[in-house]
């Protein structure tokens, strides 16, 4: 399994509970395709450098998690259609800066 992180911007209209159920989904949808969720750090509200989608903020959450490439395919296919969700990324992290990570060295 490999290392990804996932960081998804939602629209600041959107209910909290809304925002949670979207994340909870998320979360789920690793557990099934034999994924391990780490940790979710919720950024909360921040301005953007431009907008989007007609937005100048969003509130943005982040999720560390292992699983294989099926897992980020299923994550992009839920990602890319919440209403709630703005704009995601999804990206790799590489085994070094994961073994780091994991011994606890830091960067």
């Amino acid at each position: 399994m490999r290392p990804y992180e996932v960081m998804a911007i939602f629209d600041v209209g959107a209910e909290p509970p809304a925002i949670q159920a979207v994340v909870d989904r998320l979360l789920e949808t690793v557990r099934a395709n034999g994924g391990v969720p780490g940790h979710v750090d919720r950024w909360g509200r921040r301005p953007f450098a431009y907008e989007l989608r007609h937005r100048r903020e969003g509130y943005y959450v982040v999720v560390e998690l292992t699983g294989e490439p099926r897992t980020v395919a299923e994550i992009d296919r839920l990602l890319s259609l919440a209403d709630e969700v703005l704009r995601f990324k999804v990206i790799r992290i590489p085994d070094k800066v994961a073994a780091r990570i994991g011994s606890g060295s830091g960067g």
